[in-house]
């Protein structure tokens, strides 16, 4: 199947929106700003949120996504807070929306999934050499793998065998 270009893409703009997801997507809030408008549009803030992947798809870089009020509140149910400060590491799965109103209008528009995303994290494995190497550097710079758990699985096995090579 060939990808095609929605016309939204003309319009360039900093945040994540429905013309660059294609199908729910799980994504992980790595946090959770109160922000002025970089569209320059308004002077309004906003809750941004940023996430911990870099891309959306290969090759295309991970806009941050305005949160609005029907998103923050979703926020909020799924992290147990109302403080955006507390919103960080949380999976979520976003979506289009295409019945959103705004203003007059019934538009296209992202939500967050009120559903926890299924995370099933990869196994990490050192044939998974750029992984492996960073699994290593995390391990000598933290002293633990408590963060690089946090993202994949590892066995009792891989987890020796990488512990020593740290101290070899």
């Amino acid at each position: 199947m060939t990808e095609k270009t929605h016309y939204r893409k003309a319009f360039n703009s900093p945040y994540l929106s429905s013309a660059d997801i294609v199908e729910p997507t799980v994504l992980t809030v790595s946090h959770v700003k109160l922000e002025i408008d970089k569209s320059k549009k308004s002077k309004d803030l906003f809750n941004t949120a940023y996430f911990v992947e870099k891309e959306i798809r290969n090759g295309e870089i991970l806009k941050p996504m305005i949160l609005n009020s029907t998103n923050s509140r979703t926020m909020a149910r799924l992290t147990g807070s109302k403080f955006i400060d507390d919103w960080c590491n949380a999976p979520v799965t976003v979506y289009v929306d295409s019945n959103v109103r705004f203003g007059r209008d019934t538009v296209e528009g992202l939500r967050i999934s009120t559903e926890r995303p299924r995370m099933t994290q990869k196994e990490l494995t050192p044939d998974m050499t750029t992984a492996w190497e960073n699994a290593k550097a995390a391990y000598k710079r933290d002293g633990n793998l408590i963060a690089v758990k946090k993202r994949l699985t590892i066995s009792n096995d891989n987890e020796m065998q990488l512990v020593q090579e740290c101290s070899e």
